[in-house]
């Protein structure tokens, strides 16, 4: 019996580290790296897709693009209800204010397929850009 033991003992000494380090790589492989609001991705190793840089994207960009797809949800006073709030929270983003508030209005003329209706939502915000995006979008 003593020697069944030490047999049992060692097959698992010999195994269980094996079958330890194989579990924890298959585990690390299927761990999704994007963010948590992104589609959950696989990687592995060897992928022959893999990205060699990363692309940083400036964080004016993430708002335009985030007010963007806002207004295309809501309509364009909320977005610009969101850009004042964003440049009054970060002072940085105020320079790009007026470049966003122009795409906002460029956006809204192309949502709502004319000047009148896309005009009823302007107000002040960036020293009146939204208005001058929509008469951008106009020409």
């Amino acid at each position: 019996m003593n020697t069944a033991a030490r047999r049992i003992g060692r097959t698992l000494a010999l195994v269980l580290p094996v079958v330890l380090v194989l579990s924890g790589t298959l585990a690390v492989t299927r761990v999704p790296w994007a963010s948590p609001s992104s589609e959950s991705q696989i990687l592995t190793a060897s992928s022959d897709r893999a990205s060699t840089h990363a692309t940083h994207r400036a964080p004016h960009e993430l708002l335009r693009d985030r007010l963007l797809a806002e207004l295309q949800e809501k309509n364009p006073s909320v977005a610009l209800t969101h850009l004042q709030t964003a440049t009054a929270e970060r002072p940085s983003l105020a320079q790009h204010c007026a470049s966003i508030a122009r795409a906002l209005g460029r956006a809204a003329v192309a949502k709502y397929g004319g000047v009148s209706r896309a005009q009823a939502y302007a107000r002040p915000v960036c020293d009146t850009s939204f208005a001058s995006g929509i008469t951008q979008a106009y020409r």
